[in-house]
This record gives structure tokens, sequence and C-alpha cells, in this order.
């Protein structure tokens, strides 16, 4: 996944700048980078962060950074941003994408002109700069981002930082979001729109789907109006979006709360001690359903995770298995003899989860029932990279459903019946994942349910990890 951050101010930009994007921490443990425009033209760092919180690496390289404008990103994959010197003029790149047509995109830049990829850091060429030579295909910035949104397979959003300006432009289905701020300072553009709140800034609207905005210190002028189809990620609001951000008018926090409640009336059948949010996204949806059945809220584990990416993220199972282990630190006294209700965002490859539900056995718990705020993830998904997955039979629904089957070989007609939440199929699936994992109970929440909890029309959300649908 990444995130990314940019301002055009009347002052120097560079201290509000890094503070923008290192609100996207939780976006990304790899890369982080920072570019601003100055007097003295570009400037632009990159740093690993995966050893050290962002800021940490970047507190002796912003006393030397001066600008007025710039832009910056965090990210789990390749670094950036990239500097770009073209028939374009000079600019900076961000992106928030995942591109699953790269070796055609190469070939048809290639066959477009003498282009060259020179960032290949990660072992392959760097996605920002595959976007960059697309964009420079054409004879001006905005067909240029017209095309490269139209030509990639997967999604797609933009900042460019010129001398005096910040072109930004939106996934053409609006997948992930990119939200504009106001102070009287200036603009700013921004994927988490509580990055900008402590730094003065006022909510403006969130950049349509396809849309293309310009903006600067004075003014924000949309250069491309916004397509009428959005399939916004429903996962932000169920896991990687941050509490205090708010999506199409929809609230992060509040939105977990919904879903908490929502859960609760399908519990008519088990005694519980209290409830339990797994953190950090699934305390949200635990308040919720506490308050709804007005069972007491626990915190029987607690988060230390300052320097620990996510479990899931990690290409490596034994690295997987001991950050989930690391994690989190029980506290005895409220496991001890007690049936919990435990309500994690959802489950991707069961590691983490196992191993939570591992440690509260070991500490003496009598019962775990746990709840998942999602529906079962059957596919990888094709349009953000929030896993590392190498398949999609590496999902523990799918290789779950594998076994049920004897076949790896599972057809889309019957991975619905799994997905159908009144299915026999479904219940199956989840009885098997519940003795796998050694759960008491097992309920996911139903899809029909969260696109109630999150409040936009189904039609403009993107549903395809739960149900396969483009």
């Amino acid at each position: 996944m990444s995130g990314f951050f940019g301002i055009a101010s009347k002052n120097d930009c560079v201290m509000p700048l890094l503070f923008g994007v290192d609100y996207h921490s939780h976006l990304g443990t790899s890369n982080g980078g920072l570019a601003v425009y100055g007097e003295i033209g570009f400037q632009r760092k990159i740093h690993n962060i995966q050893n050290a919180p962002f800021r940490t690496k970047f507190e002796k390289d912003v006393e030397f950074m001066q600008g007025n404008i710039g832009i910056g990103a965090i990210s789990d994959n390749e670094p950036q941003p990239l500097l770009i010197n073209s028939k374009l003029g000079s600019y900076a790149i961000c992106t928030v994408a995942k591109i699953n047509n790269i070796e055609q995109l190469k070939t048809l830049v290639f066959n477009n002109g003498n282009v060259q990829f020179q960032e290949m850091s990660m072992g392959d060429i760097n996605q920002n700069e595959l976007v960059a030579a697309l964009i420079n295909q054409k004879d001006n910035v905005i067909d240029g981002i017209k095309f490269a949104q139209e030509v990639v397979d997967g999604s797609l959003g933009i900042l460019l930082l010129f001398k005096d300006c910040i072109y930004a432009a939106r996934d053409k289905f609006g997948r992930t979001p990119i939200i504009i701020g106001k102070s009287c300072e200036g603009y700013c553009v921004s994927f988490e729109s509580s990055a900008f709140i402590n730094l003065g800034f006022k909510y403006v609207r969130d950049i349509g789907p396809g849309e293309i905005v310009k903006l600067d210190n004075q003014c924000c002028v949309s250069m491309c109006p916004p397509n009428d189809n959005m399939k916004i990620c429903s996962f932000l609001w169920t896991y990687y979006g941050y509490p205090t951000s708010t999506y199409e008018g929809v609230n992060v926090e509040t939105m977990r709360y919904r879903c908490g409640a929502i859960m609760k009336e399908y519990d008519k059948d088990i005694t519980i001690d209290s409830v339990a949010g797994v953190p950090d996204s699934g305390i949200a949806h635990a308040i919720g359903y506490a308050n709804a059945s007005n069972i007491p809220y626990s915190r029987p584990f607690v988060k230390y995770t300052p320097t620990w990416p996510r479990s899931f993220v990690s290409q490596f199972q034994k690295q997987r298995n001991l950050i989930a282990h690391m994690k989190l630190i029980p506290v005895d006294e409220l496991i001890k003899d007690k049936k919990l209700l435990l309500i994690d965002d959802s489950i991707v490859r069961g590691t983490q989860l196992r191993e939570t539900v591992d440690f509260l056995y070991s500490a003496g718990v009598n019962e775990v029932h746990v709840r998942l705020a999602c529906p079962p993830i059957l596919y990888g998904c094709k349009y953000l990279n929030f896993s590392r997955a190498i398949s999609d039979l590496e999902l523990i629904a799918r290789k779950v459903i594998s076994e049920i089957e004897n076949t790896t070989d599972v057809s889309k007609e019957i991975l619905d019946l799994y997905a159908n939440s009144n299915s026999e199929k479904h219940q199956q699936m989840v009885k098997a994942i519940c003795e796998k994992m050694n759960f008491t109970t097992l309920r996911y929440y139903r899809l029909e349910d969260l696109i109630n909890a999150i409040g936009l029309d189904e039609s403009k959300l993107c549903t395809y990890c739960f149900n396969g649908r483009e």
C-alpha cells in the first residue's frame, strides 16, 4: 500500500509536508520520500524506513530543504517521489497505484520512442517511472495523465509537482481517495483527510473518480471533470483507513461503530464476559458491539508495535509468524477463566489471529468467540497493493474451500456459493475455518451489512475481494 501528501503554501512548506506525509505511516513500512521546489530548484530525499519511523529518517534532511511547494509519499513498495526531466518540463511524481500490465506498458513506451528506465532498485522498473513515461507520451500534462489512467490495468492515483503547481489525479474509478484541504497559507491534497487537520487545513472536497485538479497557494481548479462511475475500496473503512479520516463523507471510526452494532444483532445464542478488539482496527468494531449489547468492553491484550510491520505484508511465513507472536502482550487478569468475544477486521492468511487466540488459551481463557468485520476474503486484490500474497490460494478462505472441494481449481460459480452468507457451502466453510483456527465460534460480517454500515450505494463500492465482482 502507499499514501501521499502534497502542499502549496505562501510560506515555507517543508515542515508541514514532513508531518503531512508522516500521518500516512500506517500505509507503508518500506520507503518514504519528500520532494520540494524552492530557490535552489528541486530537492528530493528518499529513505528506507523498514527499521526506523519515517519522521526520524528525515529530521536532518528537512533542515537543509527549502520551498513553498512539495509532495511526499510513504510506500510498502517502490521508492518515491522520483524526479523527471521531460518534454513537459521537470517535475516530481508520486503514485498510489497497482499496475497489473507492466510488461505490456513497457512495450508500449519502448515502441513509441527512445525510452529507457533507470530506477531498478527493487529489481524491476519503478512504477512511478513507468507512469511518468506514459504521461510523457502526450504533448501536455492533462492529456498525459488521462492517457496513463486509461491504459493502466489496476488503479492509479497521481501527484505531480512542478515548480509552480501540483497536479493531483484520482484513479479513474476512485478506488483510493484524494482529498483537498485549504488554509490561510494555501492548499493541500492528501490520501488521508486526517493528515491535514492538525496542520490547520479544513476539508474542501474529495476529488472525483478520474478527476484532475491543479493547485497552487492561491487556488485549486478542476482541469478534468470526474467520471460518473466510482468503485472506492470498501476495505478502507474496514481496515486500512485511519480512524479520524473521512472518505466520501463517511468517517472511518463511526463506520466501525456501526459495523460492531450490526454484528451484535446476530449473537443471540452465546454468553460472554466481555468484548475485545484486536488492535488497532478491531477496537472500534468491538466498541460498537459492546455499546449496542451492554456487554463490557475490555483490553485483554495490548499492542506493542512501534517498529513491527504488518504480519501479512511480509513475504516469508516464518517472519509473519514471529511478527504476529511479538505484537500483542496479554493482560492475564482479563483473560483467565473468561469467555471472550474477540473482533478483528478480517482474516487474510490467518497468521496473526491464530497466534492471538493461541496465547489467549495459554493465558487461561475458557472460550474465544471470533467475529470478523468483513465477509470472507476470497480473492486477492487486483487494485491495491495491500498484500503480497503470491496467489489466491494463500488466503485462508480459499485454502479451506480447496480442501472442501478437493481441488485448487474451483469455478467462479462455486465460489459464488461460498460468498453467499445464506448458503450451506458458506456455513461449511465457516465451520471448517473455525475448527482450523481453534475458535469456540466464528461469524463473518455479511456483505449487505458492510455496505449498510458504510452508507454509500453498493454501485460506488469495490467489493472484489469478497465476491470477485469487477
